[in-house]
């Protein structure tokens, strides 16, 4: 397909169309892509990049089978989720079926913005709470519920930011954060942190209505918490009557490799209350879902409003979800996840042997981190060496 305009002009457009706190990346020079292909991007000029970091295209760009099933619903039926489909049921069912039995309750919205709003909306009403424990550093999307309890956002705006309702706990990070890999169990010390915060809402008259947690940490730092912190967290959070979110949107459908989901690297004993996933279930169709128990499904459907979403769970939609789902299995994606991982793993820690400014390197699958730091001992970050590294 032929351009319409050149780069200088599209970018002249967007300018003047498009809202100014929309960023694109690489600013000083943004790529102008049009076309892509399984890992690779193309741009107007025919310059080919390998994508590494884009969040979407979980099973490679402009997938033959997502994109066959795609257009063969479209030209049989697309409407809204309020008629008998069976697309609808058989994606929930395929999806569940992913995940521990409790979570059996499907509710489909269209991105994970939503899904995480909504996830608030079930957990405020499961025990009538109110307040929200959240991480340092997090990040859980962009409508005003979510950057209310998205340090990552709410910092940007000023110290007074914070709302009342909202408590931060300390991001379990072993590498830079409060109880390092030294610690004797910083699982134990983390989880305390948050036990501490749940104590002190209680004493003020207030009540836990949620932890919410990347099960990883991707805003954050690519943060991997200790294997049993999740497992004492929602301890306490449950006996203060609140439920435990694992927000899988960047980091779940099998990313980590090993596992679909990466809040089951804290251990088969560990099971959220809600589970919300976004961005890669649809390979770029705009797509996305909340998995709950059934427990706190009826106990939202008991609250007499009707809850509905318009394009969520629409025929395409879940016939596209269907297609990743057998994308992931038939081509063994999650094996691939874990050997490609492994290797550029290894490939850079030989990085780190030979440059200082290599902090660390941690990751599970695909989801990998370089912490670059200007002293290996005091760990302080290289925030001008990462942003040369990455605008280069």
């Amino acid at each position: 397909m032929e351009e319409r305009y050149s780069k200088a002009e599209t970018l002249a457009l967007r300018r003047k169309h498009i809202g100014p706190s929309c960023k694109v990346f690489f600013a000083k020079d943004p790529l102008k892509i049009v076309r892509a292909q399984g890992q690779y991007m193309f741009d107007e000029k025919g310059e080919k990049y390998l994508d590494c970091i884009n969040n979407v295209a979980h099973v490679g760009h402009s997938h033959p089978y997502v994109i066959k099933a795609a257009t063969k619903q479209m030209e049989l039926l697309n409407t809204n989720s309020r008629f008998l489909h069976d697309n609808l049921v058989q994606y929930a069912q395929r999806l569940t079926a992913t995940l521990p039995e409790k979570l059996s309750v499907c509710y489909f919205v269209n991105s994970g913005s939503e899904a995480n709003d909504l996830a608030l909306r079930l957990a405020r009403q499961y025990h009538g709470h109110q307040d929200v424990i959240t991480l340092e550093n997090a990040y859980h999307g962009h409508v005003t519920s979510l950057i209310d309890i998205s340090p990552y956002k709410f910092n940007q705006l000023g110290k007074d930011s914070k709302k009342e309702f909202v408590h931060v706990a300390p991001s379990p990070d072993i590498y830079r954060g409060k109880y390092r890999e030294d610690h004797p169990d910083p699982a134990s010390a983390y989880a305390e942190e948050v036990k501490k915060i749940i104590e002190e809402t209680q004493k003020n008259g207030r009540k836990i209505a949620a932890f919410i947690a990347e099960s990883m940490q991707s805003c954050g730092g690519q943060v991997i918490p200790p294997v049993g912190y999740f497992q004492k967290v929602a301890e306490y959070v449950r006996a203060a009557g609140g439920v435990f979110i694992a927000d899988e949107v960047q980091v779940g459908f099998g990313r980590v490799g090993k596992h679909f989901w990466a809040f089951q690297l804290q251990g088969e004993d560990f099971v959220p209350d809600i589970v919300t996933m976004g961005k890669p279930i649809g390979n770029g169709h705009p797509m996305s879902c909340v998995v709950t128990r059934r427990e706190i499904a009826e106990s939202f459907g008991a609250s007499g409003l009707e809850y509905f979403n318009t394009f969520g769970g629409n025929p395409v939609s879940c016939a596209i979800g269907l297609a990743v789902l057998e994308v992931i299995e038939k081509e063994d994606l999650q094996g691939n996840a874990t050997r490609v991982g492994n290797y550029l793993l290894e490939l850079l820690t030989e990085q780190k042997e030979k440059h200082p400014l290599v902090g660390d390197i941690r990751g599970v699958g695909l989801f990998v981190g370089v912490d670059l730091v200007k002293d290996q001992q005091k760990r302080t970050p290289a925030t001008a060496e990462a942003l040369h590294l990455i605008y280069k």
